[in-house]
């Protein structure tokens, strides 16, 4: 690469939630150098030649060109970039937090994913700089659901007050109380984001919970008046 070169490119954090209520971390295994075999973030390098409008489509595109994905939410964290993140010489990157559904599908042997806090706490090494930027997608993800519905993009559109306990706790890392939770979702039924089907989920253990349907009246989550921690 000349001295003037600078590689430029966007890596996605994906989160699904696993069926015990823990956050799971989407990885890709590099085909080529530097790092080519290992585990990583997807991501795709941008410049003149990309065919992408702006940086939110290099983002879709890396999933859909990648994992064959279209995440149920997509929004720019961060950008970092210096001379050491990339052996081939200065990069920088826009970092991207992508919340998936939770039965999203994996078309190929070299995607999987790894539990979240294996990574957050060092059990699963990640090459470039990746291991710091989950670190900020997550701690961004935990920020917004103590003020905002974003957990329940991690959902499937219809979900049961049970599940969406899971989804806020799995983000937030901590207990919620079920009542204050509970309030939160009447209050997103008044304004439209929530909506009570009359229908019930059938477990096959325990007993059946109504169904609620997410309705996102704009792009991003509803916005609390109080933390759902209080």
């Amino acid at each position: 690469m000349a001295s003037a070169e600078v590689l430029a490119g966007v890596d996605i954090v994906a989160l699904r939630l696993g069926e015990e209520g823990e956050l799971q971390l989407l990885l890709i295994r590099r085909a080529q150098a530097p790092f080519a075999g290992e585990w990583a973030l997807p991501g795709v390098l941008v410049n003149g030649r990309s065919a992408d409008a702006s940086l939110d489509a290099a983002a879709e595109r890396a999933l859909q060109d990648k994992a064959r994905i279209a995440p149920a939410h997509l929004e720019q964290v961060t950008t970092v970039g210096n001379a050491d993140r990339d052996p081939r010489g200065w990069s920088l990157s826009t970092v991207y937090l992508a919340l998936l559904a939770p039965d999203i599908a994996l078309q190929h042997d070299d995607l999987r994913f790894v539990a979240l806090a294996e990574v957050l706490q060092g059990r699963q090494a990640l090459p470039f700089d990746h291991a710091q930027l989950v670190a900020q997608a997550a701690e961004r993800l935990a920020g917004k659901a103590v003020y905002t519905s974003l957990p329940l993009y991690l959902l499937a559109p219809r979900f049961t007050v049970t599940e969406a306990l899971a989804a806020f706790q799995a983000s937030l890392g901590q207990a919620v109380q079920h009542t204050t939770l509970r309030g939160r979702l009447e209050k997103m039924k008044q304004h439209g984001w929530v909506l009570d089907t009359g229908d019930k989920n059938q477990p096959r253990m325990g007993r059946p919970q109504a169904l609620l349907e997410h309705r996102p009246q704009q792009r991003g989550g509803f916005v609390f008046d109080r933390s759902v921690l209080s």
